[in-house]
């Protein structure tokens, strides 16, 4: 018993050890980006079992995949003359919204239509209800010289505590219509916080431009709420900021975290809100329908494009391809309702963390049975987990799951070293093995169809293009018939290993099926990849294959090159046209790359 508790005091210093080296190691920046998934893996949990419900005033009036469309069939190109927003403008307002929000940059002048440009300026004139957006950045002086934005526009903050604005500081800005910023102060800056992974958890309600900080467009929306700021009296020209990192809005207050960002309460995925695409309103205003559908009385009416092509996505915790308006939309509500996320204190779950391992350390070291120490242990850490869960959703606190974890398992392991030996899973073998063809050492048909669709989507958000080579071993069967299969299975091989040879590290060959293999090259036209295929077709023709020690024969390829996006927007099209040039090359006499007639 003496030496179980000798034990235990060894444990309780080397958690207050562990405690301090935690909080001054490098790697916090890695566990952060771990807890973030945990965040959203919350999140997601929440928002499918619909325990949270948006605020129903919000609505958002899509630029949409039809809209887009319409636009370019009757007015021939984007972006939309700009009098006909002050045609939808004037008819929403007979429909008596509280808040007409743009998530669009009004910028530069149309020479072509200086008329329209006037129009709307006047629009903002005329309506106080009516608010767009401005984007701050870092771009060169040398393009763009920073503009002087009207003083009007900024803010003053009452800081009390360690908040660090530098990450939303900026040197310079894309300044929209001059008119519309000498006409309202209804101007706010939709400068988002993405995390190092690039997911959007958070959004900033200042930014600080030439010594002045600026409002986000969608605390800016928030405050002209006449029932937020009937009830919270809230001064949309001076904030105070406490010494917790608490910003006061009014009676609410809302937590900002340590660059000065909110962490935002998710209600949904990538369509959450009302959606009105914005065609319905444009026929309404030019004469083609009567109304547009839809009670737009006392509504926050938010303007955005969901269109794909007008390239507005963000990747939230609760979707990969999220409207950037849906966004604001749900940073409005979160100021409303005032339910942003509250994160729990560092020390606090340092703490939390420490009690948690001397418990399973307690109960480790006390149990005989391994089965019985080891569910004990889990049980502990799961009723903590659960606990994270309710505080998030009943109380929109986030308690932190990673460092009590890691705490967990140091002591789970220190304890247990004493009595037993931990066998390791080797992940990495049970993956390659999973996603490997056993013969030819290749990457088999289940990664390959992966990582296309993984191409894909990055090609379709970075606008890159990558290229696809499909090939096929010529009279492969005949070379089994006279060879036999175990001479077969001999040039699979050796076609294989001169496959990765001839190609970059980056590229990726896989085994697509029978005699047939393919190459994925990231990052690479048409030209390259056919330059590449002509290469590997050349290789393969000018080695001999090694059958036996007294045997060899010549083998040769067809092959076949597609391109994304010129050959195919999907896997299916892209492999489609590969193997249609593969059997084009086939027709016309094996041995050679497939070219279209």
């Amino acid at each position: 018993m003496l030496k179980k508790v000798l034990y235990f005091i060894w444990l309780v210093l080397f958690c207050i050890a562990t405690f301090f080296s935690l909080k001054n190691a490098n790697f916090n920046s890695f566990i952060d980006i771990i807890e973030n998934r945990t965040f959203d893996l919350r999140q997601n949990i929440l928002v499918n079992s619909n325990s949270k419900t948006h605020n129903k005033d919000i609505a958002i009036i899509a630029i949409d995949e039809a809209t887009y469309e319409y636009i370019l069939d009757k007015y021939g190109e984007w972006p939309l003359p700009r009098d006909v927003y002050v045609k939808i403008i004037d008819y929403l307002q007979t429909q008596n919204p509280q808040i007409i929000a743009f998530d669009l940059m009004f910028v530069k002048s149309f020479k072509s239509a200086p008329e329209a440009d006037e129009a709307l300026i006047n629009s903002f004139k005329k309506y106080k209800n009516i608010y767009t957006a401005m984007n701050l950045d870092n771009q060169d002086k040398d393009l763009r010289e920073p503009p002087i934005l009207p003083r009007t526009l900024a803010v003053s903050i009452e800081n009390y505590s360690d908040i660090d604005f530098s990450s939303l500081t900026f040197t310079n800005c894309r300044s929209i219509l001059e008119g519309i910023l000498n006409s309202t102060d209804n101007v706010g800056m939709i400068n988002v916080s993405r995390a190092e992974d690039g997911i959007l958890r958070k959004m900033p309600l200042f930014v600080k431009y030439q010594e002045n900080f600026y409002s986000e467009l969608g605390l800016k929306v928030a405050i002209a709420n006449k029932n937020l700021n009937s009830t919270d009296k809230i001064d949309d020209k001076n904030f105070k900021i406490d010494h917790k990192g608490n910003l006061y809005l009014g009676n609410k207050k809302i937590f900002l975290d340590k660059d000065g960002s909110a962490i935002l309460n998710w209600y949904g995925g990538t369509q959450t809100y009302d959606y009105i695409p914005m065609y319905k309103l444009i026929k309404v205003v030019n004469g083609e329908a009567k109304n547009a559908g839809y009670d737009f009385k006392n509504k926050i009416l938010y303007f955005g494009t969901t269109a794909s092509a007008l390239f507005d996505i963000k990747t939230t915790p609760t979707g990969r391809t999220v409207p950037g308006v849906e966004v604001q939309a749900t940073f409005v509500n979160n100021i409303l309702d005032n339910n942003f996320i509250t994160k729990a204190d560092k020390t606090f779950t340092i703490l939390t963390g420490i009690i948690l391992a001397l418990l399973i350390g307690y109960f480790v070291l006390g149990i005989s049975s391994a089965f019985t120490a080891s569910l004990a242990s889990v049980s502990i850490y799961l009723i903590y987990l659960l606990i994270s869960y309710f505080a998030m959703k009943h109380f929109n606190i986030w308690l932190e799951v990673i460092y009590p974890l890691i705490l967990s398992m140091t002591a789970f392991i220190s304890a247990f070293i004493v009595k037993y030996l931990i066998k390791s899973r080797d992940f990495e073998q049970q993956y390659k093995l999973a996603t490997t063809d056993g013969l030819t050492e290749l990457y088999n048909h289940r990664y390959f169809q992966e990582q296309m669709a993984m191409l894909v989507e990055n090609s379709k958000r970075y606008g890159t293009e990558f290229s696809l080579i499909i090939l096929d071993i010529d009279f492969f069967k005949k070379f089994n018939d006279t060879f036999g299969h175990q001479a077969g299975d001999t040039v699979l091989r050796q076609v294989a290993q001169t496959l990765k040879k001839n190609v970059r590290a980056t590229d990726i060959v896989c085994r697509y099926g029978g005699e047939e293999m393919s190459i994925i090259l990231p990052n690479t036209g048409k030209d390259e990849a056919f330059t590449t295929a002509e290469k590997i077709c050349q290789r393969i023709a000018s080695n001999k294959v090694k059958l036996s020690h007294d045997k060899e024969s010549q083998v040769t390829i067809s092959l076949g090159v597609s391109t994304y996006p010129h050959d195919g927007s999907t896997p299916s099209e892209l492999i489609s046209s590969a193997d249609k040039r593969l059997y084009l090359a086939k027709e016309n006499g094996r041995n050679q790359v497939g070219l279209e007639k």
